[in-house]
């Protein structure tokens, strides 16, 4: 019970450290994605990024479908049953709980974050189909031991786990830290197990480049990256890639039922990728 009472005492600490007057990533994302948990300096925020990079409007609905294809592919085609979201955001319609469960009740998610907004709305508002599990792990990208060990409750890493890097690898700057988390996530599970990211991309629009620098200067303590298709592809390095490889979202696995994604007429500037195991 102690336990208990200093983990929600740690809880309510970082809830009172929640800054409404400046922006915040998760609340400006939240807001991109039309969402509803954000407050004005957020939406400002969102509008000085689109008035930098109108393109930014097409990214929202694009990794919507890339996401859902993906966990269609990993359930309905790779029999995955267990998986290890990374950068939960703030709920959305379409969560991996919510995706995943659709198509396999069973199936168990554990959800990492260190955003105590997003902690405290994904353990209010985010429910299990009866049958599978959902966790949820106070941890940062960077900290793959710590992921490791909160996720033990939710999952059973004796069987293979997705992993799943929705956009979170885009906020770790150093390219050694990055090329790290990886290889430390992958090692704690088995054989068969996938690896799934999508990352803002340096080398397809470059007006995003401007974009990423109004971000990083609204948002200095939670600065994004760029990084390129070959420095994408470094990340993954060891795992096989499942075709058609490392590709715009756009255009992996397109199909006219995800979200429309498929009909934009240049790719939107976000990498995407699904690798497994071997």
């Amino acid at each position: 019970m102690a336990d208990d009472w200093g983990e929600d005492a740690t809880r309510r600490a970082k809830a009172a450290l929640i800054n409404t007057r400046v922006p915040n990533a998760a609340r400006v994302v939240d807001f991109l994605y039309g969402g509803h948990n954000n407050f004005e300096a957020d939406r400002k925020a969102a509008r000085v990024l689109g008035a930098t990079a109108p393109g930014i409007a097409a990214i929202p609905p694009a990794v919507r479908g890339f996401q859902q294809r993906v966990l269609r592919f990993l359930v309905v085609e790779a029999g995955i049953r267990q998986f290890l979201d990374i950068g939960t955001g703030l709920p959305l319609v379409g969560a991996t709980h919510e995706v995943a469960q659709s198509l396999a009740p069973e199936c168990r998610i554990a959800y990492v974050d260190n955003d105590p907004m997003v902690l405290a709305h994904a353990r209010a508002m985010m429910t299990s189909a009866p049958g599978g599990a959902i966790g949820f792990v106070d941890a940062d990208v960077r900290d793959p031991a710590t992921i490791v060990a909160g996720a033990g409750a939710t999952l059973d890493f004796s069987l293979p786990v997705a992993v799943l890097l929705l956009f979170t690898l885009s906020y770790v700057e150093d390219a050694a830290e990055a090329a790290a988390v990886v290889p430390a996530l992958m090692a704690a599970v088995p054989s068969g197990s996938y690896a799934a990211g999508y990352h803002l991309a340096s080398d397809l629009d470059p007006v995003l480049e401007e974009a990423a620098r109004q971000w990083n200067k609204m948002m200095p303590a939670q600065p994004i990256t760029l990084r390129s298709r070959a420095e994408v592809a470094g990340l993954m390095a060891g795992l096989e890639l499942v075709p058609p490889g490392l590709v715009p979202i756009t255009e992996w696995r397109p199909d006219s039922d995800a979200s429309g994604d498929s009909s934009q007429a240049r790719p939107v500037p976000v990498h995407g990728v699904v690798a497994r195991k071997l």
